[in-house]
């Protein structure tokens, strides 16, 4: 995900804090990882380096004096042609899993085993998004992201099913080469 287009599209509601940015992208993205504030305003000062935003003066609000930011023109440009371009397929599959699988097998380990603990994990981590996603109040964007990240992890878990299945010709495989 890119740090530096969000925080363009939340300055595009108006100016803003990296205080307030911050609240802002961990409650409109809420299962992605919260952002530091230290990477806050290190992406706010590239994008004014840039010409993507600019300081637009300070604020107190009753408490220390805050450096308030707004996107420019040619952020406001930059942040529709970002949002206006399809997001293309992995080009290449590159799975942590399926790499434990083959070391496993490569260094005489339980690849069986370790899919069952992979796919308990899993099972675990399904049923605390679950949970968010069915909390009284929850919105539509925890919603959202909560059923992405479990249709992610139930693809997961089928391709685990057909590897364990294969398991025998993959080890055959493997210790063939």
């Amino acid at each position: 995900m890119s740090t530096r287009h969000i925080l363009l599209g939340l300055l595009a509601g108006g100016p803003s804090h990296g205080y307030d940015l911050k609240r802002r992208h961990d409650e409109r993205f809420p299962q992605a990882r919260p952002l530091a504030y230290g990477q806050v305003y290190t992406t706010l000062q590239r994008l004014v380096r840039d010409g993507l935003a600019e300081v637009d003066g300070t604020d107190s609000d009753g408490g220390p004096e805050r450096t308030m930011y707004r996107s420019t023109d040619e952020g406001s440009r930059e942040l529709a042609e970002w949002a206006a371009e399809i997001a293309p397929p992995a080009p290449f599959v590159t799975n942590e899993i399926f790499a434990k699988v083959v070391v496993s097998i490569l260094a005489g380990g339980d690849p069986a085993g370790y899919l069952r603990e992979q796919r308990a994990a899993h099972m675990r981590r399904m049923r605390e998004l679950t949970a968010v996603k069915t909390a009284v109040g929850s919105d539509l964007a925890t919603v959202l992201s909560a059923d992405y990240a479990l249709n992610h992890l139930d693809a997961d878990l089928r391709w685990m099913t057909t590897t364990a299945a294969r398991l025998i010709t993959l080890t055959a495989e493997v210790d063939a080469s």
